[in-house]
């Protein structure tokens, strides 16, 4: 009877569906994180981050189960301009010496139409967490000579003055210098890891 008992168990276990999640590793060679803000009111000025990590998992082929978890240099700031960089590495904005990295841990990824998502999260700048949500698109996942590959693109707009970044120079006119909205675009290329 025991062993009746046994080998049912282990049908039922050996018929349960396993679902694995899948791995998927960033091409930084072809991602890149940008952002954007607003420059005397009348212009935009982009820099981006050169030294980054995003890892996405998922189980289902939709993503529609994905968990993203990213990181970000915050003295990997560059805009091409050596002053305007050592501003922002300071303590008026990121300042890079304390707070050495940006982080993202999402806690929920919705599908909202055939290739379009929101990513839910806690995005963490200078010690401070705070709950955002980027606009997701997957551009397309195709199938290479080297693997499974997957390319995405994701925005969100932040209030820096949330994050205490919080040089607030003003022009002769009254607007901000640096305005307060920065819009960051995450332009990513996974590869899918071989199991």
């Amino acid at each position: 009877m025991k062993s009746l008992i046994f080998l049912f168990a282990y049908v039922c276990i050996a018929l349960t569906p396993c679902v694995a999640q899948s791995g998927w590793t960033m091409d930084k060679s072809h991602s890149s994180i940008i952002f954007t803000v607003s420059h005397m009111v009348i212009s935009e000025v982009s820099g981006r981050f050169t030294d980054f990590d995003v890892a996405l998992t998922a189980a289902k082929e939709d993503f529609s189960d994905g968990k993203i978890d990213a990181t970000i240099t915050t003295a990997s700031v560059t805009t091409a301009n050596e002053r305007r960089d050592g501003h922002l590495k300071s303590n008026d904005f990121f300042n890079a010496d304390s707070f050495p990295q940006i982080r993202f841990v999402s806690n929920k990824f919705e599908k909202t139409g055939e290739k379009t998502y929101k990513l839910f999260g806690d995005l963490t700048i200078r010690d401070i967490t705070k709950p955002v949500a980027f606009d997701v698109t997957l551009n397309g996942t195709i199938a290479t000579q080297r693997g499974t590959v997957s390319g995405w693109t994701a925005v969100l707009t932040v209030n820096r003055f949330d994050y205490n970044l919080k040089w607030d120079r003003m022009t002769e006119a009254g607007g901000l210098v640096a305005g307060k909205d920065v819009t960051i675009t995450v332009n990513a290329e996974f590869r899918k890891q071989q199991s």
